[in-house]
């Protein structure tokens, strides 16, 4: 006696015609979605509802992601997002880290290309290009980041994985500052670069200000740190 070739259920032998090889219409849809998407390892699984929660959020708004919907988005099943999750808040957590180790990725080997290394008014400038949404991966990023704020003020472990290390952007921001122009106030200099760059980010979204113009005021900024004097 053959079986079902998803569940193993034992299928009656038929005197004529195909052999039979699922028990109900329920495993052929299996079957069929198996072979159009493999079961991929845990970490690309979970890789993949994290990018499944990205595009949700960037484009309906945190509020609109569910286990349900996360499932869809992905296209596996809601046992499969129950699996790797118990529930919504492990999963919005883990694509809040997830989208943070990726752009550390994609800063580190966009760094990996400059010139010169040791030119540290372009290197500042690669940072603060990260907060702006000069790709299709950067816009998405911006905007899921600015769909998790408003959770961030309420949520205690996602403003945790939201904020980082306490302050380490503007650290080495300042950083980077003091070694272009040792004669100024880093830290001071740095708290208005990265919270400008940030509401800067923002204004390209909302449309209220060009990729050209925000690229410009950033250059001002550098020239400014690096002593060019504009005209």
């Amino acid at each position: 006696m053959t079986k079902c070739q998803v569940c193993g259920a034992s299928l009656t032998t038929r005197p004529q015609g195909r052999p039979q090889t699922y028990c109900s219409r329920a495993c052929q849809a299996k079957a069929y979605r198996a072979r159009r998407r493999p079961m991929l390892p845990l970490p690309n699984r979970k890789r993949e509802l994290a990018e499944a929660v990205w595009r949700i959020a960037a484009t309906h708004g945190l509020e609109s992601v569910t286990m349900r919907e996360v499932a869809a988005e992905a296209h596996v099943s809601l046992r499969v997002v129950q699996y790797n999750f118990p529930g919504k808040h492990d999963l919005l957590v883990y694509a809040l880290r997830e989208l943070h180790r990726d752009n550390e990725t994609r800063s580190r080997q966009r760094g990996e290309q400059l010139p010169d290394p040791t030119d540290m008014r372009a290197v500042l400038a690669l940072v603060l290009n990260e907060f702006l949404p000069l790709d299709a991966h950067r816009r998405m990023s911006l905007t899921v980041y600015a769909a998790y704020f408003a959770r961030s003020l309420t949520d205690p472990e996602i403003r945790t994985v939201f904020l980082g290390d306490d302050k380490s952007l503007e650290n080495l921001v300042a950083m980077l500052i003091g070694k272009l122009n040792p004669a100024v106030d880093a830290e001071r200099e740095a708290d208005l670069l990265v919270s400008g760059i940030t509401g800067l980010g923002l204004d390209i979204l909302h449309r209220r200000r060009t990729v050209a113009e925000v690229q410009s005021t950033v250059d001002y900024h550098l020239d400014r740190l690096s002593g060019i004097t504009r005209r």
